[in-house]
This record gives C-alpha cells, structure tokens and sequence, in this order.
C-alpha cells in the first residue's frame, strides 16, 4: 500500500501540466454550459419572487357591456376564485380589484404620447400589481393626486409636484375613435358640456410619485394589451413596428370619474370597466407550464360563459400573463438563451471528449513501464486502473467545483445584461443545478470510460511487453509525393513537416475535430451576433450573449491547441532534442512544431465551414429566428480569424516549452 500510494503521489506531481489541462477544459466545458442554461432558471425564479411580492394578477377581466361591472358582478368574480365550503379553513384567499383602464393620447410635458390611465377603486393603496416607489415627494393640496410611471424613467418634461390636466371629453372622443372609428359628433360633445361641470371634465392632477409597475418592464415601453402568442417580438433600438407602444401610465383614483343625474338619470361617461384578480398559492414559476396554462383556460372559459349579453356573446374581455407583453416577451429571450445551452452542450461536449481522452490515453502510454512493475509486484488490473481513474476523478472534480462557480458568475452577468433591455427585479439567489449536473455527469462519465478503456489496454499487456520500450511510428511515404512536381517544390523543412502531420494520424483527426467544432461555435457566436446587429433578433441581451459565446469558444479553442500540442511535444522530445544538437536555432526547433499547429488548425478552419453550418441551422431553427442565407458574408472570414488568433497566442505560451528542452535527458531517455 505504501508504494502504491508513493506511485500515486508521482504521478500527481510529475504530471501537473496534464492534471490542470484536464481541470481547465472541464471548467470551460460545465461552467458555460452551467452558466448558459440556468440563466433562465433565475430570470424565473427572480420572477417569481418580485411577482409574489407585488401580488401580480393572472387575470384582468374588462367589460365591453355600458356601464361596466356592478358589485354583484365584482361579487360573483370573486366567488368563482374562492375555495369552495368544505376545504381547508385557512385556504389563500384570492385578491380582487376593481377599476378603469384607458389607453388614450395626452400632451404631457409638451409631448403628445401613448398614456395608460388607471382609475382605481382603491387608489392611492394597492392590493395588486403593487408598484415599486422609485421617487416620491409630499403634496399638501386639494387636487387629486396622480402618479406616474414609465418604465422605470421620469416622464419627459415633467417632475414631481408638476400638475396636468385630464381633459374627459378628449378621452372619450379618442375612445369613441377606437371602438367605432368615428370621433364624437358635435351634439354629444355639447351634451357632455350641458350635463357635466368645467370641473368635472377638466381634473387638474398633481404628480406626487414616480412608479414602477411590475407589469410593465420592457425599457422600449408595452404595447396595448395584445396577445403575445399572436404577434412577434418588439425589436429592441428601432421600437415596436405596427404595433402600439404605450409611453407613459398614471395611477390615480376612479372617484374623479365624471357622474351626475340628469332629469333623474344617472350618467356615467367612463364606468368601472376592470376587475384585477391574483389568485391564491400562485406558483409563476411554472406560468407558462401545461397545468398553469390549463387553469388559465379554463378559469377563462368560466369567466366569459358568466357574462354574456343578449345575443349570447362573452361580455367580458380576459387578459391573463399570457397576454402581458412584458412578460411575454422577456420569457421568449430567455427561454432562446436556454435553447442555445442546451445546442452547445453537445459541441462542447465534444470537443472535452476528444481532449480528455487524448490526455488520458497519452498518460497511460508514458506509465507502461511503472505499469509493468505494478503488474509484476503483484497488484491487480483493477487497483492500476484505479489510480489513474482517481487521478482522472481528481482533475474532473476541481474542475467540476469551479465551474459551478463559473456558471453562477455566468448566470449572474446574462441577467445583469438582460437590464439594457427590462427593468429586472432583485436578482434571486436560486442558481439551478440541473444543466450543471447532466454536463458534468457526462464529462465525469467520458473520463472516466476513457481511462478505464486506456487501463484495461495497457494492463492486459505482458509485463515483459510492457517494460520494452514502444517503438516509434515508422514513416511512410504522404499522398503528396505521388505528385513530384508539387513535392519537389517544397524545401526540407516543409517535407519534414508535412510527414508528420500525416504521420500521426490519430493526433491528426484529433486536432482537426476539435478545431473544427471550435470553429463552428466561434461562428454560431458570430451568426446570432449578425442576427442581432443586422438582421430580426433586436437584443441587447442577446448581443451580449454572443460575445460571450465567442469567448468562450476561442478560449476552448486555445485550451484544445495547447493540450495536443503539449502531448506532440512531450511525444517527441528526443526529436527535438536531436534538432538542437543537431545545431537548429530556437526559432527554427519551434517553428518545426508551430508549422503543424497551423497545418492542423488550417483544415480543422476548413472542416469547421459546413460544420459551422449545420450547427447555425441548428440554432436558428431552437431559437425561431434568423436564416442561414442571412448571416453577413463577411462573418464567415471573422470567425476564421478568431481561431487564428487563440491559436497564435497558444503557440507563443508553447515556445518556452520547446526552447527549455533538456538534451541531455532526452536524448538519454530510452523512448
């Protein structure tokens, strides 16, 4: 035992260059992985808490019917989300609303702009959707107070303590343009005038608080209430297209609402028309899930066969979180962040095989001779192939600890960077582990297999075979050769080079796949950035997520060139060593390596095209947008570029390596 723990201890310190490759893959690998997919676990989960704190509604039930909804109506709403007799005493209580809601024109600040007028029964106290303060100042007057929100910036041209004025006979003319595309005729207008005072139609309001609703946090503002299911994406920069934006939204009390008696009739130009409900033990988390959307179906359907007009039409207009384009349209970015997780996983996945099981296979072919001691002192196959299992699980499990880490991080800067596009609540502390658990699983299990099939090679193996040292790949004649003109043209030194590229072939395919799916992140990353700069997908969360990729792939690029480079060169220090005895500059000992780098990462760039292809095919088609004709040509010569550049700086970190060769014990060593 005492050996085997000394052999063990060896291998650890003797290969520490391996040991931190092997950790560092794995760190990119699980940590963006991580990071990517549980970015919208929290953007959830943040949700959640900021909407169970502002009691958010699930429905917002409008009448269509004069003179809107009555107490017995409110009643009976309340009626239908309220726990049967029978349930538990100490059931959730639904919260019910009332009030009025307009979408109408108004000058404020001397712009004429979208406003959403809230006129609430409750005002100024809030049961639902409960704003959060952003400023606040005192009014000590007689006017009625209104508050105003637009998300989450002052209003432009008017501060707090600033009056305007509700003009009653314009809104209704605006209302009456909206439902019958005809303006209020004269008679009516003169009719308002007669039954109605100056000072009921004109209400001076004073701004008092600037607010931020929870339901509306779409920094280019929300467009009238629309169901996000039937229209597309605003386009963040260049607003929303056809469709409606509203600007601005005042909060203020349904008792200014004009009402009079005129010869003994009681008039109502603007009734109370809303009723806001949020339900009990509401769980957003799962709002856009199979059994929430079921209950929202069907609680729609009650809700609409309970109010229906003489023809046997639905009275009643339901508009649920559904159709909240805020909240539409940040879970539809969010939810193409997590498809793209889930399609880079697999590249990623890939490239970490192909790394860890050429470093693993590499170790356990430098350790034949310790092996075949072991195998002679009497250990058995499976305590051999243990160590370098534990040594494999060791490297893996660091790597694995700091990704999480990573992937929070990660996390935490996609949800900072969806704040250029929403008003994001607090941040929740809720970091998912599910992504983090199946990438590691399987890298841990890919690992793991890798050694285990190198052990169990390298173990079966006699002793005797074992302790012989392996003879080098003898060298053939390259395709090239049967063309002499071309081959004739090439100097010795790129003879030489191009031999043993085509000498190692398993390296070769090795370096070649893993840049070449290196290279196909790096252009998924440049395609969705070209989405979002040039073509339909206008985010500046998404923007961000893309460089982000870019990064991440070149670095994973760097990582793969350093890792099959540092075994190339550990495989070949006798030859390099020779080349220096030989009389060979520095400069010329490094270029014989840094050629094949290049020659490698040149067809592995050209391989990379049609992969590249097919994985933006792939992306495209997760996240709904964006075409594979539509990627800006001169994308396809960055991406190349990049990988390039990581490979450069690669071959720089490498150059001390080779330079430092120890001749002497090289050149001694019987391999």
């Amino acid at each position: 035992m005492k050996t085997y723990l000394k052999t063990l201890g060896r291998m650890f310190s003797k290969h520490v260059t391996r040991f931190i490759s092997i950790i560092f893959i794995v760190l990119l690998a699980v940590g963006f992985s991580s990071g990517v997919g549980a970015a919208t676990d929290k953007i959830n989960h943040s949700l959640d808490e900021y909407y169970r704190s502002a009691n958010v509604t699930d429905f917002i039930i409008k009448s269509s019917a004069e003179g809107g909804f009555s107490d017995e109506d409110i009643q009976t709403i309340t009626d239908m989300f309220t726990p049967e007799d029978g349930e538990e005493e100490e059931a959730a209580q639904p919260t019910i609303a009332s009030g009025m809601s307009v979408d109408v024109e108004l000058e404020i600040g001397g712009q004429t702009s979208l406003t959403r007028i809230y006129f609430l029964d409750n005002f100024p106290e809030f049961t639902v959707n409960i704003p959060d303060v952003i400023e606040q100042t005192e009014y000590d007057g007689t006017n009625q107070i209104a508050y105003a929100q637009q998300a989450n910036k002052s209003i432009s041209g008017v501060d707090l303590g600033s009056t305007i004025t509700l003009d009653f006979v314009d809104i209704l003319d605006q209302l009456s343009i909206q439902d019958s595309g005809e303006p209020l005729d004269d008679s009516t207008k003169d009719l308002l005038s007669m039954v109605f005072d100056e000072e009921q139609l004109n209400v001076p309001l004073t701004i008092t608080q600037e607010l931020q609703s929870p339901l509306l946090i779409a920094l280019d503002g929300d467009p009238s209430y629309v169901n996000g299911e039937d229209v597309e994406l605003p386009e963040t920069g260049s607003g929303l297209g056809d469709l409606v934006t509203v600007d601005n939204v005042i909060y203020t009390s349904s008792d200014i609402l004009p009402s009079t008696t005129f010869f003994g009739t009681t008039v109502e130009p603007i009734a109370r028309g809303d009723i806001y409900v949020s339900i009990a033990d509401r769980d957003l988390f799962n709002c856009f899930s199979g059994s929430y959307e079921d209950y929202v179906n069907e609680m729609t359907a009650e809700i609409e066969s309970a109010f229906v007009d003489e023809d046997g039409n639905s009275a009643v207009q339901v508009i649920t979180l559904y159709d909240n384009f805020s909240l539409y349209s940040l879970n539809s970015y969010s939810q193409k962040v997590e498809a793209l997780g889930w399609v880079l996983v697999v590249a990623f996945l890939l490239v970490t095989a192909l790394v860890v099981y050429s470093n693993i296979s590499r170790l356990v072919e430098e350790e034949r001779a310790q092996i075949a001691c072991m195998r002679t002192l009497g250990y058995s196959a499976f305590k051999i192939i243990f160590k370098y299992a534990l040594f494999a699980a060791v490297a893996a499990g660091i790597g694995g600890f700091g990704a999480y880490f990573v992937g929070e991080g990660l996390a935490q800067l996609i949800y900072y960077i969806f704040n250029f596009s929403y008003v994001m609540p607090q941040m929740s502390l809720y970091f998912s582990v599910t992504f983090f658990m199946i990438v590691f699983f399987i890298i841990a299990v890919v690992i793991l297999a890798a050694t285990i099939i190198s052990g169990i090679k390298m173990t079966s193996a006699q002793p005797a075979v074992l302790l012989r040292p392996k003879p080098p790949k003898a060298g053939k004649k390259v395709i090239f050769e049967r063309f002499p003109k071309f081959w004739n043209l090439l100097s010795f030194k790129y003879k030489s080079t191009v031999r043993n590229v085509l000498r190692y072939k398993s390296r070769f395919l090795m370096t070649v796949v893993a840049v070449a799916i290196s290279m196909a992140l790096v252009m998924a990353g440049l395609a969705i950035l070209d989405l979002c700069l040039f073509g339909s997908l206008k985010s500046t969360a998404i923007i961000a997520i893309s460089i982000v990729i870019i990064v991440f792939a070149g670095l994973l690029t760097a990582t793969v060139i350093y890792t099959l480079t540092n075994i190339n060169i550990s495989e070949r220090n006798r030859e390099l060593a020779t080349l220096m005895v030989l009389g060979y500059q520095d400069s010329e000992v490094s270029g014989y390596i840094y050629r094949e780098i290049y020659i490698d990462t040149l067809i592995g760039i050209m391989f990379g095209y049609p992969l590249a292809a097919l994985l933006i095919w792939i992306v495209f088609n997760m996240i709904g947008l964006g075409t594979l004709g539509g990627v800006s040509w001169f994308m396809w010569l960055i991406a190349p570029v990049v990988v390039a550049l990581f490979t450069w700086i690669v071959t720089i970190m490498l150059r001390r390596k080779i330079v430092r060769i120890d001749m002497n014990e090289s050149l001694k060593a019987i391999e």
